[in-house]
């Protein structure tokens, strides 16, 4: 059949090419527009179920011969009945002599026509065009699909839906003709070779042509396409029971009635309702009895806000006086002192968790994620997170954890971040074995049509890229949606793929329920108010059948009305308890109103050697490239001697570490495996096979090939870091890290940055240990390479400047009552015990640190292993311990009080190594030099312990960026406040050192770049005081 699929667009020309040319009495017809749930008129469709009829005398030339050389060609090359008929004559007289796929045509056709009466006037001709409209019926059956619920969608039916393009009349319609029997599934498979051309027709208008419009001919596998076509080219339409459409329509009645109610009770209240689309409710709860019955465990959904108030009550069963509450103003919980509440957020951006049972007896686990308003921004999260949950329950898979996202029309047409998601689902190490894509569409943008809003016919069709069904299902009717819905599970269930359910609906109000729609929509909410609730119609099917009374309606509707009216009641004195704030992983971590111990991060020297060692051998048959197996015999020295071990190492031994105390470590990004600056190499390739070898994945006997993960992403920023923070959400065993190219590149996903991690925990209560490599430092590479942005990181920090918390080593929760944490750290060492420390504390918080470029070879820029280990007298350890250091302390061995200093340098990151190359040259031996590692929070205990050890000193804060970027706006406020709190002065007394204001983040001229950096040392290091302010 590959040629059956193959040609059908060069056949269908062929045929109309024959048409033209023949003297036969065959109806040609043009297309014609109708509203899309709306048939033709009957004069004209003469009950031909919508399909056109119109007559056009064609005169044509005499077909010309066809010559014997071209009997060899294709039978997607036909172009004339003389030629067919040639053919048929060659291949009688002699089977060889034609193509294959033409000696397969004839065989089933000639053979089989002979033996079956009634159709011995049949030319191989109609054959080839009866299965052509069959084939375009399931190409393009969707186009005459009634699909818009207003009628007011104007689509062009395609001419290859018009039998009169295949020559067909009405006289045609009784005949008697041969389909064959052929190795596909659906309305071919059946064994029925012969059917009259009515009975054809109505099967494929009932079939393609209904309140379901199918689009799945886009792909390419074979199995899929024959699956597909047996569950929608059945004999008869899909009926439910009586049982079953009560179960429906009470699950619409709730749907329906709670947006009245709400309706009723805050007439002025935005809620952004699901008015227009209540079938979407009943839609989700058969979804999830379906997916339960097909082995679906937990599912994680995402949405947007319209339709979320509803989802959350009716589907994920949030208490309705909760919602009922927070639409009265809310109350933050009182049944604890000092109990942390974050900032809140509106109730439609809410997320919740639930056990439902389902229809089967079972039990399913929902969980709805709380997102902002920027639309898609959540999909990622979702994915990431489902991910998570299939690791941590061995869902090998795949089955037993599905995301669900619910899409709005205009959004995932225009927002990118549906593409980058969607390009995740078949990666190896993102995949989680299919989503299903809800669309909610409502036929309008806010205020924007579909025609401005969007080039493609659908607004689904980006979702064909990854060869995803799409399921076009008219939100009138509720068992068309039901039916799509249940067909969605059992796909995702079967092939382990994206599916997409386009639900057409409208919008009853505006884009919330006090703005007024008709100033851009009028003609479309002329037809809106006059139109009847998916309800109405539904009663009055179900009336008009008799399955039920108007005594079950009332008794239904009383039920619903009675339960909502004693949920509002109970809400006035609803008090919140203390907040579902984690899931069960996170049972014993504390929030950031509970005093978290500090905890060492040092590791035993045997375990260091040991995993050293691992993580440094490769198999004796297996050959890298010589510069990596360098690279190796390099780490196994270093771990032999102790010395000189270099960032790409620290980062290995902290991985190899936390991965032998039994905790996952995810690493991922664009080039990870590598390394933007081929600094890492976690994954070696044999250099004659192309096998890989990843020796992080051999520390431990019977490792999990996924307990240490690093992965090359695709080519993304916003939806990679999206899936990573999804991921790290789900359990706090975990570091889960994602890495920029460059940092520069970081700002393409500031919504997730902005958004989620900077503000999740304080809006939504949910922690994260998310960690952010961000490539940062100049070197002469230009605008773009140059700098992470670190000031806008710091610009989130939500410290107060002014004010010093409590900085006692017992007491201190400065780093739990802060948003982020943002380092920018100098040594192989303190990167390690960062990374350490992100799993060896009882709370979590998002890491973001500035990592290096050049450093990661520099000589300079190596640690010892005695600064990794926990033995105390070794340089890493300190009164406290091993541990991150916040502040690295001038290197020169000063003592606590040094007098004789006449300039105290405070800087961050590797300008570091430059002011101190420098200093040496110039022997400025009374300067000192500190390292601020931590920036956020900070470090204010350790920032004056410096000032009160050089009380003459002059303070300069330096950094390689420009004023207006870089650490000195975040700093100098907390500096003076540090200064002022040890009696040393204020603003006037803190001198700048670095690059003047600049639109750009570097200059693109090497030699201007090298210029500069040589002032910045040398002005810092100057033997004259500094000028104020710059």
């Amino acid at each position: 059949m590959a040629w059956f699929r193959a040609g059908a667009s060069i056949a269908k020309h062929a045929i109309r090419r024959t048409l033209s040319q023949s003297r036969s009495s065959y109806l040609v017809s043009r297309a014609r527009v109708f509203p899309s749930s709306q048939p033709p008129p009957p004069s004209q469709g003469r009950g031909f179920h919508t399909t056109l009829f119109k007559c056009k005398e064609q005169a044509a030339p005499v077909p010309r011969a066809v010559p014997l050389s071209r009997l060899t060609d294709s039978f997607l090359d036909g172009t004339s009945s003389v030629y067919l008929e040639e053919l048929q004559r060659a291949w009688e007289a002699d089977p060889n002599s034609v193509d294959e796929s033409w000696d397969n045509f004839f065989r089933n056709f000639v053979g089989q026509a002979a033996t079956s009466p009634g159709i011995s006037g049949q030319t191989i001709q109609e054959s080839m065009r009866l299965l052509l409209l069959v084939r375009a019926y399931q190409v393009n059956g969707h186009m005459k699909a009634k699909l818009d619920p207003l009628a007011l969608e104007e689509r062009e039916i395609p001419d290859d839906l018009d039998p009169a393009l295949y020559g067909f009349t009405e006289a045609d319609l009784d005949r008697e003709f041969f389909l064959g029997v052929w190795r596909m599934s659906g309305f071919l498979s059946e064994n029925r070779p012969v059917q009259t051309l009515r009975s054809i027709l109505t099967r494929l208008e009932q079939a393609y042509c209904g309140s379901i419009g199918y689009e799945y001919m886009h792909i390419a596998d074979r199995n899929k396409c024959n699956w597909l076509r047996e569950k929608i080219e059945t004999p008869t339409p899909t009926q439910y029971n009586r049982e079953r459409r009560e179960v429906i329509f009470d699950r619409l009645a709730w749907s329906t009635l709670f947006e009245n109610f709400l309706a009723t009770k805050w007439t002025s209240a935005k809620r952004f309702g699901l008015e227009g689309g209540e079938t979407l409710i009943p839609g989700m709860k058969e979804m999830f009895d379906r997916a339960s019955d097909l082995g679906v465990e937990s599912i994680v959904i995402g949405m947007a806000h319209r339709g979320r108030l509803n989802v959350l009550g009716n589907v994920v069963r949030k208490p309705l006086r909760q919602i009922f509450c927070e639409f009265s103003g809310g109350h933050q919980p009182e049944d604890e002192v000092g109990l942390y509440t974050g900032t809140g957020d509106v109730k439609y951006h809410l997320g919740t968790s639930y056990d439902r049972p389902t229809r089967g007896g079972g039990r399913i686990h929902l969980s709805l994620v709380a997102n902002p308003s920027h639309l898609e921004a959540v999909n990622p999260v979702v994915v990431g997170k489902t991910r998570a949950k299939q690791y941590y329950s061995n869902d090998v898979d795949r089955t037993k954890n599905m995301g669900i996202l619910i899409h709005g029309d205009g959004s995932f047409a225009g927002q990118g971040v549906v593409y980058e998601t969607l390009h995740l689902s078949a990666l190896p190490n993102y995949t989680t074995g299919g989503t299903i894509h809800i669309v909610f569409n409502n036929q309008v943008a806010f205020t924007t049509d579909p025609r401005s809003g969007r080039s493609s016919q659908y607004c689904t069709d980006v979702a064909k890229a990854l060869d995803a069904p799409i399921f076009h299902v008219n939100g009138d009717d509720v068992e068309a949606v039901v039916h799509a819905c249940e067909l969605a599970a059992e796909w995702r269930q079967t092939f382990h793929s994206d599916v997409v359910v386009d639900l057409v609906c409208y919008r009853r109000f505006g884009h919330n329920e006090i703005d007024e729609p008709s100033f851009t929509q009028p003609k479309m909410y002329k037809v809106i108010r006059s139109h009847p609730s998916a309800l109405e119609i539904y009663q009055k099917k179900l009336l008009g059948t008799g399955e039920v009374t108007k005594e079950d309606i009332d008794r239904i509707h009383k039920k619903v009305t009675s339960i909502l009216n004693e949920e509002f009641s109970a809400s006035k004195d609803y008090i919140p308890k203390r907040r579902d704030w984690l899931s069960a992983y996170w049972l014993g971590f504390k929030s950031p109103e509970q005093i978290s111990r500090i905890r060492n991060t040092g590791v035993k020297p045997e375990i260091l050697k040991n995993v050293g060692k691992a993580i440094t051998t490769i198999p004796e048959n297996f050959t890298p490239h010589k510069a990596v197996k360098r690279i190796y015999e390099q780490r196994a020295q270093m771990i032999e001697t102790g010395e000189d071990i270099d960032w790409g190492f620290a980062e290995a031994l902290a991985f190899a570490t936390l991965v032998v105390e039994g905790n996952h470590v995810r690493l991922s990004g664009q080039d990870v495996e590598r390394g933007t600056f081929s600094h890492r190499h976690a994954v070696v390739h044999d250099q004659t096979t192309g096998e890989k070898y990843c020796p992080l994945d051999h520390i431990v006997m019977n490792q999990n090939e996924e307990m240490f993960t690093v992965s090359n992403s695709s080519l993304s920023e916003f939806g990679v870091l999206g899936f990573e923070l999804g991921y790290s959400m789900e359990n706090p065993n975990s570091l889960v890290i994602w890495e920029a190219q460059f940092g520069d590149f970081a700002n393409g996903a500031h919504v997730i940055f902005d958004n989620f991690l900077s503000s999740g925990e304080a809006k939504w209560l949910r922690q994260t240990g998310l960690v952010v490599l961000l490539p940062h430092g100049y070197d002469g590479q230009g605008p773009e390479h140059s700098s992470a942005r670190l000031e806008r990181f710091l610009q989130m920090a939500d410290d107060n400047p002014y004010v010093i918390p409590e900085m006692d080593p017992t007491l201190r929760k400065q780093i739990q009552e802060c948003n982020l944490q943002i380092v920018n750290v100098t040594t192989p060492a303190n990167f390690f015990h960062v990374l350490r420390r992100q799993i060896h504390r009882e709370f979590r918080k998002p890491l973001i640190v500035m990592s290096p470029k050049n450093l990661l070879r520099s000589k300079a820029c190596r640690s010892n292993l005695s600064e990794f280990d926990d033995v105390q007298g070794h340089p890493g350890f300190d009164k406290q311990g091993t541990r991150f250091k916040r502040l690295i302390k001038d290197q020169n061995d000063h003592s606590d009080l040094e007098e004789g200093i006449r300039r105290l340098v405070l800087c961050s990151g590797k300008v570091y190594y430059e002011l101190d190359e420098h200093r040496t040259k110039v022997e400025a031996k009374d300067v000192a030099i500190c390292r601020v590692e931590q920036l956020c929070p900070f470090p204010y205990d350790l920032v004056q312990r410096e000032l009160k050890r050089y009380p003459n000193a002059e303070v300069v804060w330096c950094q390689e960026e420009p004023m207006n970027m870089g650490g000195y706006s975040y700093v100098l406020p907390r500096l003076i406040s540090s200064m002022k709190a040890v009696g040393k002065g204020s603003y006037d007394d803190v001198k700048y050192v670095g690059r003047a204001p600049s639109a750009a983040t570097a200059t693109g001229f090497l030699k201007v770049h090298q210029k500069e950096q040589a002032e910045i040392a040398e002005k810092a290091l100057q033997r004259e005081p500094l000028n104020f302010p710059y």
